[in-house]
């Protein structure tokens, strides 16, 4: 396993609350998983993955977790398209057009 070097951006995780520690009016399917962090920041110690380390995040706040990624991705998105939105953009597209305005909102 390679080294991931102090102040590296990484990738840690955390265990927030066990399933013991989750309050009682949730949903059974949240009931039955751990709450958990997933957090991004620069590694404060030089460390391999699978170590406990800890992170500053932009914020300049330190949290401490497992060493999960050295160099994530940001792996985000807004999920798949909705038909009825793109038609309904392409309708108010079509009015702004019609009104002569074609400036964007």
């Amino acid at each position: 396993m390679s080294l991931v070097k102090k102040g590296q951006w990484v990738q840690i995780h955390s265990v927030i609350l066990s399933l013991g520690d989750r309050a009682l009016q949730i949903p059974d399917d949240t009931k039955s998983v751990p709450y958990e962090m997933r957090t991004k920041g620069f590694l404060m110690d030089n460390a391999q993955i699978g170590d406990e380390v800890e992170i500053l995040s932009f914020a300049g706040r330190v949290t401490r977790g497992e060493l999960v990624a050295a160099n994530p991705p940001y792996g985000h998105d807004f999920g798949i398209p909705i038909e009825e939105l793109i038609a309904a953009g392409k309708e108010f597209k079509d009015f702004q057009n019609e009104l002569g305005d074609d400036e964007p909102l």
